[in-house]
């Protein structure tokens, strides 16, 4: 075969050969001098000398297709920075989805997403989003879970062109965490969401064997000659609060609050930082949403807002925890079980190459009811420690304790991650637990220990586990429903591509759990079978049947039923989602009894412009007696959420829910400017209004609201660098 012969055979290859078979060489981002200007558009000398990648491929709703726009993404950097830009095509730019928005609302909108591994070790990553406006969305990816409560500082900017729109990002290496090594060898994978169609394409493409391995199928980054910073922030914040109470018919004062706190954090190394805190403001700037609070077996769960307690919070993410809708082991470590800390100190980062480390020791003051009979404090100690193996296999170690005089819960464990196969993995837990209630009780010991197999790939997903929880296992730090359980679940997921411009996919699944209940020793089972379509490019429907029953008090009960889902993007103003589900239920109580339960779902989301956002939600919930038909409750909550986002900065919210069961209506108004996290202003102010009124020597029933409650609060923080 003469040369030009082999050329054109190797040209053939290459375009036969899909791409994610091909051998990825390292990227290697051009160095610059001068920095570029990150405002949304490609003029910077640095943009014209970058190097780029561009052949995208998609990966939902399926694999390896030729993505329908196209994307350029070029990468750069300095010894402090780095900077990527992506050219978005769009052959019909009207149609773009972008919101001048808050940060981390700009899920429904077109996006792209840098997934940044700045270790290269397949352990975690960061995901930075960026919608065509250049708001943000940050999130950090570990154990096969994604947190979207952190909040990192970077830079971006957004245009909507022509031709569709470009982006730029620069990420301080402050911001992060990566080796102590030159090069230094990070890996990425570059993500585009176009939102009309519901399409993600990648660079580089994904294996449809490998599923949704994100962490596997990274290309490796190459940057020479970075800064390996000490870096020293400080976090001084100031809270004024003022709260009323109706007294006799009248608003009195019932507290006030001037807090002064302070946050630091030192970077021993680039790859690992220690942070404390001293009496930290942990008030909310926003009123959780209301939810259905009666007839509750176990506590609502709530996510972690608090920025002191969000970095490396991802590492306590244990193995083998959530496996499925009848897992009662959902974390170990949830750090709103922390409700009023005093200080906290924590260390996380890299010890080495593959050691990640994430250490967490705070002081909690306590509430009367719970200092009465021990102490003024309680001591949360946490250590956790994980060892990364073979591509994003690991295994690890916790320790999570939670001390008072003659009062503690210690909880010591080891979890692990196996890569079995490209497609498959193996989770596994096992944790003890040390409690004493008082000092005259005596210590209890529990255990729970966990295993799965999963596998997920284009056309099938599969898992079967087992789940074992004694009565006496208890968590203090974390969040757990329920104890005295053991199970085994499996599932099967088929999934379908029609060949048709109205349906993109078609998800099956038959899902089966069987739980005994350890202290009656009676079995329930849990059943479903579903079907989930996608189509019409962003709409889903959902229709699930199941058979379960449940024990609760030595009793057997019946709580399976119908579930019907429905929502999409109707168009680029307007989204809306229902979710109905009419199902058996028990009346938890000493002496419980069998029901059933209609439960009802609404959100309609209208954005009339770029930059006003309506959130209409209905929330309900009720629960007749199966033996007489006769309604035991009703619990409707109605909520409208407005925001005007005058820039990426500032907004103004006004929040009103209505929750008629209480007969309570609760206003919530703010005003918030945030730089970057961590400076930042907000302005909040609150009512409580309840149909009660003072008469004579007593409150009785009303038939309009009167004002309970009043509550204004001002915080201001600043973040300092070095």
């Amino acid at each position: 075969m003469n040369p030009s012969s082999q050329c054109c055979a190797l040209v053939l290859l290459l375009l036969v050969t899909p791409p994610f078979l091909l051998a990825l060489e390292p990227l290697k981002p051009v160095r610059i001098e001068t920095p570029p200007s990150i405002d949304g558009k490609l003029d910077d000398h640095a943009w014209q000398v970058a190097s780029l990648v561009d052949r995208f491929t998609t990966f939902s709703p399926d694999f390896a297709r030729e993505p329908s726009q196209k994307t350029v993404t070029l990468m750069a950097y300095d010894p402090e920075n780095l900077y990527f830009a992506f050219r978005c095509y769009d052959t019909d730019p009207g149609k773009i989805k972008a919101s001048v928005t808050s940060r981390d609302n700009i899920q429904p909108d077109d996006w792209i997403c840098i997934n940044l591994d700045s270790f290269n070790d397949q352990q975690s990553l960061y995901a930075l989003y960026v919608n065509p406006v250049g708001i943000q969305m940050d999130s950090r990816y570990a154990a096969n879970q994604e947190d979207f409560s952190v909040d990192l500082v970077w830079y971006s900017g957004g245009h909507i062109t022509d031709d569709g729109y470009v982006v730029e990002v620069c990420i301080p290496l402050k911001s992060i965490r990566y080796a102590e090594s030159d090069p230094v060898t990070m890996s990425v994978f570059f993500e585009r969401k176009i939102s009309r169609t519901s399409e993600h394409g990648s660079y580089p493409p994904m294996d449809p064997a490998k599923g949704y391995a994100f962490l596997t199928q990274m290309s490796p980054m190459v940057y020479h000659g970075l800064q390996h910073l000490s870096v020293l922030e400080v976090l001084p914040a100031f809270t004024y609060g003022q709260k009323y109470r109706d007294e006799r018919g009248g608003l009195v004062s019932d507290e006030r609050t001037r807090e002064l706190s302070i946050t630091a954090k030192y970077g021993i190394a680039s790859n690992l930082t220690v942070d404390g805190t001293f009496n930290p403001d942990f008030s909310q700037i926003e009123a959780d949403a209301g939810q259905v609070d009666v007839n509750l077996r176990y506590a609502l769960y709530y996510i972690e807002k608090r920025p002191f307690f969000l970095e490396g919070s991802e590492t306590y993410t244990l193995a083998a925890t959530q496996m499925s809708e009848v897992d009662p082991l959902r974390s170990v470590v949830h750090t709103r079980t922390i409700i009023d800390p005093l200080a906290g100190v924590k260390l996380t980062g890299k010890l080495g190459s593959k050691t990640t480390i994430a250490s967490l020791y705070a002081i909690e003051e306590l509430p009367e009811d719970e200092s009465a009979y021990a102490a003024d404090y309680a001591h949360v100690p946490i250590i956790r420690v994980k060892q990364a193996l073979a591509e994003d296999s690991y295994i690890g170690g916790i320790y999570a304790g939670r001390e008072l005089r003659g009062h503690h819960n210690r909880l010591i464990g080891v979890d692990a991650m196996h890569r079995i196969t490209s497609a498959g993995m193996l989770d596994y837990h096992g944790l003890l637990s040390y409690s004493r209630e008082d000092p005259a009780s005596m210590q209890k010991s529990g255990y729970a220990w966990a295993a799965q197999y999963s596998y997920s790939a284009r056309d099938l997903d599969y898992k079967a586990g087992f789940v074992d929880i004694s009565d006496a296992f208890r968590t203090e730090t974390g969040y757990l429903t329920r104890t005295g359980v053991r199970s085994v679940t499996a599932l099967v997921r088929p999934k379908f591509y029609p060949d048709s411009e109205i349906i993109q996919r078609i998800d099956t699944e038959i899902f089966s759990a069987q739980t005994q209940d350890r202290p009656s020793r009676l079995w329930e089972t849990f059943n479903h079978i579903s079907a989930q379509c996608l189509f019409l490019g962003t709409l889903t429907a959902k229709v699930k049947y199941s058979y379960c029953t449940e024990v609760f008090a030595g009793e057997q009960f019946k709580t399976g039923g119908l579930h019907f889902l429905l929502e999409g993007q109707l168009t680029k103003e307007l989204s809306a989602g229902i979710l109905y589900r009419r199902v058996g239920a028990v009346y938890y109580a000493d002496a419980p009894y069998q029901g059933y339960s209609n439960r009802l779902t609404v959100e309609v989301v209208v954005q009339p412009s770029s930059h006003i956002e309506s959130v209409s939600s209905v929330l309900f919930s009720d629960f007749y007696r199966t033996s007489d038909s006769h309604r035991i409750y009703e619990y409707p909550i109605f909520r409208e959420r407005l925001t005007f986002q005058v820039n990426k900065y500032l907004f103004f919210r006004g929040v009103l829910e209505y929750n008629r069961y209480r007969s309570e209506l609760l206003t919530d108004f703010l005003a918030s400017f945030t730089y970057v996290p961590g400076t930042v202003i907000h302005l909040g102010y609150g009512s409580l209004y309840q149909k009660s009124e003072w008469q004579t020597d007593r409150y009785v029933e009303s038939g309009r609201f009167h004002e309970m409650k009043r509550g204004v609060f001002f915080k201001m923080s600043y973040l300092w660098r070095a």
